[in-house]
C-alpha cells in the first residue's frame, strides 16, 4: 500500500523513463583517467565534463530507481526505502529536465544542480540502514537475517554505485576551484601520504573513543614518511577510521576492567609495486570463526543501532563508535571501487588484522553494478 501511495506522487511517464535509462549501458571511468583529464580543467574540459555527466547520471540514478521499487521480501515498501527511492526519482527528475548543456552558462547551472543532488542524497546509507531495520524488525525471528543473499547483493551494488555516483559528481565540481592546493586534481590527490591520512583518520577514531569510554588505546603507526601515491584522501580517511574505530572499541571493552596496560592498536603502511596496503592490527580478543563472514553483511552489528524510526537525521550528525553494522562491507566497497580490497583476519582470544589493499597503478575502471 505505501509503495503504491508513493509511486502515485510520480506521474507514469516519469516511472517509465526511469525504466527506459535504467536499461542503458553505464560508462566506467578510471583513477587514472580522473586524474589525466582533470589535469586541466580548461572551460572546454568541463564543458565536456558536464556533458558526459548529463548524460552518464541519469542513467545511474535510474538504475538504483528502478531497483529499488522491486526488492525482495517487502523491502521496497519500507518508509525509509520508500524515501531514498523518492529521493532518486527526484534526482532523476531535475537530470532529464535539465536542457542540452551548450556553452559555459548551463555548465555552471548544471553544476549547481548536480552538487544539490549530491546533497540530497546525502543520508542515503543510515537512511537504507533504518530501512533493513524496519524489515528486521517485522521479520520470523527464526530468520537468520545474514544469510539474505539477494538483500546483501542489492546493497552491495546500490552503495557501490552511490560511491561512482558521488566520486564523479564532486570531482566536476572540486574541478572548478580557482586555487586548488598543490598536487590536487579536484578530489584526488596525486601525492596523497597514505601515512598523513591514516595518522588523521586514527586521531578522529580516537577522540570518539575517549569521548563514549572515558579513556582509549594508543594508536602506533609505522612507514616510511615520504611515501606518497595518487588516491582519493577522502576515501581512505573513511576505511582507515572505520577499521580503527572497531579496533579501539575491541580493546577497550576487552581491558577496561583488566589490570593488564592496554595494549595500542598498530597500524603499517607497506608500499609494494602493485599495492599500497594497510595493516591495522588490535588485540581486542577477536571475532569467532563463524562470526567472520557476517562482518561484510549489512544486516550484522555486534553493537546497539543509534538508528530508530525516529531518527532526525538531518540534525544529529556526531558520529557513533558503532552500531549501524554497514562501516565494515562499506569500507570494503571503497577499496574495491578502484581496485584495491579489504581482508578481515581474526585470531579468536587474542586479536583481529584488517588488511587494507589499494591499487597504486589507478588504471581499473569502476566496477559498475
Amino acid at each position: 500500500m505505501a509503495a503504491k501511495k508513493a509511486c502515485e506522487s510520480f506521474s507514469k511517464s516519469l516511472i517509465e523513463d526511469v525504466h527506459k535509462w535504467g536499461c542503458m549501458k553505464q560508462t566506467g571511468v578510471s583513477l587514472k583517467y580522473m586524474t589525466e583529464f582533470g589535469s586541466n580543467p580548461s572551460d572546454r574540459n568541463l564543458l565536456l565534463s558536464a556533458q558526459f555527466l548529463h548524460k552518464e547520471l541519469p542513467i545511474r540514478i535510474a538504475r538504483r530507481a528502478d531497483e529499488l521499487g522491486a526488492l525482495p521480501y517487502g523491502l521496497s515498501e519500507k518508509p525509509a526505502v520508500l524515501k531514498v527511492r523518492d529521493w532518486y526519482i527526484d534526482s532523476f527528475r531535475d537530470m532529464r529536465n535539465f536542457p542540452k548543456i551548450k556553452d559555459m552558462n548551463d555548465e555552471k547551472e548544471f553544476t549547481r544542480m548536480i552538487k544539490a543532488i549530491k546533497v540530497r542524497h546525502n543520508n542515503v546509507v543510515p537512511m537504507m540502514a533504518l530501512g533493513v531495520q524496519e524489515l528486521k524488525k517485522g521479520m520470523d525471528p527464526k530468520i537468520v537475517y545474514e544469510d539474505l543473499d539477494e538483500i546483501q547483493q542489492f546493497l552491495d551494488r546500490f552503495y557501490m554505485s552511490r560511491i561512482g555516483i558521488r566520486m564523479l559528481i564532486g570531482q566536476h565540481a572540486e574541478l572548478h576551484n580557482p586555487n586548488p592546493p598543490p598536487h590536487v586534481i579536484g578530489s584526488i590527490h596525486t601525492k596523497m601520504s597514505p601515512l598523513e591520512v591514516a595518522r588523521n583518520a586514527s586521531e578522529s577514531a580516537r577522540a570518539i573513543c575517549l569521548r563514549e569510554y572515558g579513556s582509549a588505546p594508543e594508536i602506533d603507526i609505522y612507514g616510511d614518511t615520504g611515501f606518497t601515491f595518487p588516491y582519493v584522501p577522502t576515501h581512505l580517511q573513511l576505511m582507515v577510521f572505520e577499521l580503527v574505530k572497531n579496533s579501539l572499541r575491541a580493546v577497550q571493552e576487552r581491558f577496561m576492567d583488566s589490570d593488564k596496560v592496554t595494549p595500542p592498536v598498530r597500524i603499517i603502511v607497506a608500499d609494494g609495486i602493485e599495492d599500497v596496503a594497510i595493516k591495522i592490527s588490535d588485540e581486542g580478543g577477536g571475532i569467532p570463526r563463524r562470526g567472520l563472514p557476517k562482518i561484510f553483511t549489512y544486516l550484522y552489528s555486534t553493537a546497539k543501532s543509534p538508528l530508530d524510526e525516529h531518527s532526525d537525521l538531518g540534525t544529529d550528525d556526531r558520529v557513533t563508535m558503532a552500531g549501524y553494522g554497514y562501516g565494515i562491507p562499506i569500507s570494503r566497497l571503497y577499496a574495491q571501487y578502484f581496485g584495491g580490497n579489504l581482508q578481515i583476519i581474526s585470531l579468536e582470544g587474542y586479536g583481529t588484522d584488517a588488511y587494507l589493499h589499494l591499487s597504486r597503478l589507478g588504471d581499473s575502471k569502476e566496477p559498475l553494478p
